[in-house]
């Protein structure tokens, strides 16, 4: 099996590590403690690298074509949707 590119996730999916061995979740600050420099350094880093995905995903959902509700039902058309929304996305950060 080729190496895997860890898929970073907030904490929000605590758990999710123990199903899946590529998985990047931040330190979690322990009940009445500190996290030390270097986890805080860690949740930095890995905090930088989704920001990156994040904003891809808000400008997609700019063009609105990730709702929940759509009228038309021809088949993968969602699909389609989101790639085009997609490349509108990646053109638009070429161009800007």
């Amino acid at each position: 099996m080729p190496d895997e590119i860890p898929i970073e996730v907030d904490l929000g999916f605590l758990g999710v590590q123990k199903q899946y061995v590529n998985i990047r979740i931040p330190y979690k600050k322990p009940k009445g403690g500190e996290l030390s420099q270097e986890q805080k350094a860690a949740n930095r880093e890995l905090s930088q690298e989704r920001v990156v995905c994040e904003n891809a995903f808000a400008g997609v959902k700019r063009y609105r074509a990730v709702s929940a509700v759509y009228r038309n039902h021809i088949q993968e058309f969602d699909d389609h949707l989101m790639l085009t929304a997609a490349g509108l996305w990646n053109f638009y950060l070429m161009a800007a």
